[in-house]
């Protein structure tokens, strides 16, 4: 069986939703380190890059644009270690016609350029950011509001932060100063981790395997 249906039955199988992570990160290798990382923890991912960084001089691109692709739901992706990559410039992350692909997938891995960080949620999907902020002022602006935008939309997420320890540490007093406390609660830092990358994706699978407990405590009717 091929590894992407694996992958999707897996999750059917423990009545997990969609996953979809959206990677903020000032260079398109920090999504892969992360896709890789997932990978050690069991993920098969499907990297999509929406902002035309990862694979643009990639010799296998399609001459049909992505839009072509989807129509068909045949995707012509690139099969790396850590799953499928797909060159796909301009794709909005809540594309209906994601939900089909997704199945097939751990999850949907977008790399998101930080000049372009809006984020939309994919319906019915289980939604983790990950951002990365640096020291500067420019940058910790533009992530406190692009948090400020998610805390207003009320939509869930999961909100990790990785790079400069001290602006993170900022960022999340401000979220607890000004966007409530329920947000605040979905941001969290890696930034002082040894390997940032890595503790992301042990998060991410304590994340599902809560989710999954969850969802057979509801269909058996069983709670502690």
């Amino acid at each position: 069986m091929p590894v992407d249906q694996a992958a999707g039955l897996r999750r059917r199988s423990a009545s997990q939703p969609l996953r979809c992570i959206h990677g903020i990160f000032h260079s398109p290798d920090s999504t892969l380190r992360l896709a890789q990382a997932l990978h050690r923890h069991g993920w098969t991912s499907l990297l999509v890059d929406i902002s035309g960084r990862v694979f643009a001089d990639s010799p296998s691109r399609s001459l049909f644009d992505w839009r072509q692709q989807l129509a068909r739901q045949q995707l012509h992706t690139q099969a790396m270690s850590y799953g499928d990559g797909w060159h796909a410039p301009g794709l909005k992350a809540d594309e209906p016609a994601l939900r089909t692909i997704a199945l097939r997938y751990d999850c949907l891995l977008f790399d998101v350029s930080p000049e372009a960080p809006d984020c939309l949620p994919l319906p019915d999907s289980m939604q983790t950011l990950v951002l990365e902020v640096s020291a500067t002022h420019a940058s910790m602006l533009q992530a406190y509001a692009l948090l400020k935008t998610l805390a207003h939309r009320e939509c869930p997420i999961s909100i990790s932060l990785l790079g400069d320890a001290a602006a993170c540490e900022h960022l999340q007093a401000a979220c607890q100063a000004f966007l409530g406390a329920a947000f605040s609660r979905t941001v969290h830092s890696v930034a002082h981790a040894d390997d940032a990358f890595a503790a992301l994706a042990v998060r991410m699978s304590g994340e599902e395997t809560g989710l999954a407990a969850r969802s057979k405590r509801e269909c058996t009717g069983t709670w502690p």
